[in-house]
């Protein structure tokens, strides 16, 4: 039982999702259950010259149908995507932001790289045309911290807001630092990650960290847990969820997705140490804050970084503490690529919607390593009853983070 009091248990009651593979809550959820993957070739530029070409790319997406003219010039396509989540964050929680005191509304995000294709047209503008040529809205909309303003902005939120930047990792830290303004008080708060570095500056950058899969099948191409892990494939978007506290959800008649019950977060020693990795460390950290034991947990989404020393690292901590194929383990990134920022809290998303069904989305196109200790879920959803389930998520440099989500209590399965 979570040592805080029921009535500041910090639990999501709106989810938003925009993702490769489903714009939208129920597209998303019904792709990952079919299996279906929004992995392809690049269509916003031409990847031709680069030896990375496949992405999960967001090809649905049209902002004109969802903002207003005035916004599209000053944002780039990640703060769009953002601003169009959190919308439908809100929207799925029932909230009307005019009833609610500005200062008791807060927007806290993460990001791994900002507005980078924004960024690179006005660079580009700045250098074959000149300093006049420079829009006045990139002073902003390259920035880490643009989604949580803007959406600050829209909705008139006024109360504790910020950016984390710890990549991939990101998004499970800016859930958890919500989860402590909601526990401090705060009635709501919106968190979650987006990412889209689609653009040849921010493709350049992502193929320097040695990690990108250079192949051109997409069913092929992420392949974590598998003898044939060549790398991973960058893709866009995220989710964006609602925070409020257990007392305030029950008092509006809310729905409840499920608690936000534990977390915790590490860091690697220095290659070179001796010293072991901390994911570990950050799973049993995450698993006593929120008071349960491994085996209460019923499924682990992995952070699945799709090379196999890293992967051997997450399959080591696993079993460490579960046991030899002690808990389901999946990884629907595998039909997303890898969303950076935005994979955590689209991970959180998906297990709060796996525990309303009870059904544990695939591990697409992978086959096993024969000696992997792991019972990874892959060949279609596996009903389960899903009460608890711990997200994963590691970043480059070495950031751990660890996070456990719960089902309300009573929920029956659907």
């Amino acid at each position: 039982m979570n040592a805080v009091l029921d009535d500041t248990r910090a639990v999501v009651t709106g989810i938003g999702i925009t993702a490769p593979n489903g714009l939208g809550t129920q597209p998303y959820w019904d792709a990952v259950r079919a299996g279906r993957s929004g992995i392809g070739r690049l269509t916003r530029f031409d990847p031709a010259g680069y030896p990375a070409t496949l992405a999960g790319e967001i090809d649905d997406f049209d902002p004109k149908q969802y903002l207003p003219n005035r916004l599209l010039p000053q944002t780039d396509q990640v703060t769009r995507l953002a601003l169009v989540a959190a919308e439908w964050a809100l929207a799925d929680a029932g909230i009307d932001t005019g009833e609610l005191d500005d200062f008791d509304m807060g927007v806290l995000t993460a990001s791994s790289s900002g507005g980078f294709e924004f960024a690179q047209k006005e660079l580009g503008n700045l250098w074959s045309r000149g300093s006049r040529f420079v829009s006045a809205y990139q002073s902003f909309a390259w920035f880490y911290a643009v989604n949580s303003g803007q959406i600050s902005i829209r909705h008139g939120m006024k109360g504790p807001s910020g950016v984390l930047v710890s990549d991939q990792a990101g998004g499970l830290d800016a859930i958890a630092h919500a989860r402590r303004q909601i526990r401090r008080g705060t009635a709501l708060m919106v968190s979650g990650a987006m990412d889209a570095t689609l653009c040849p500056w921010g493709w350049a950058a992502l193929w320097t960290s040695g990690r990108l899969h250079a192949g051109a099948d997409p069913d092929a191409a992420y392949l974590p847990f598998d003898a044939r892990a060549a790398g991973h494939v960058p893709g866009e978007g995220g989710a964006i969820l609602i925070l409020e506290s257990a007392a305030a959800a029950t008092a509006r008649g809310a729905r409840n997705y499920g608690e936000i019950a534990g977390y915790a977060a590490t860091f690697d020693p220095a290659p070179g140490t001796g010293r072991e990795p901390a994911l570990r460390a950050a799973i049993e950290r995450a698993l006593a804050d929120a008071g349960l034991a491994p085996s209460d947990i019923d499924v682990v989404f992995a952070d699945a970084a799709g090379l196999p020393e890293h992967d051997q690292i997450e399959s080591d901590a696993i079993t460490a503490v579960f046991g030899h194929r002690g808990v389901p383990v999946t990884a629907p990134k595998t039909m997303t690529g890898r969303l950076y920022s935005g994979a955590g809290p689209l991970d959180v998303a998906t297990a709060l919607l796996a525990m309303s069904t009870g059904e544990i989305p695939p591990t697409i196109n992978v086959t096993p390593n024969a000696d992997s200790p792991l019972d990874l879920v892959v060949g279609g959803v596996r009903h389960a009853t899903v009460r608890a389930a711990l997200v994963l998520a590691r970043g480059y440099g070495g950031f751990n983070s660890a996070m456990v989500v719960s089902a309300p209590e009573g929920r029956e399965i659907s």
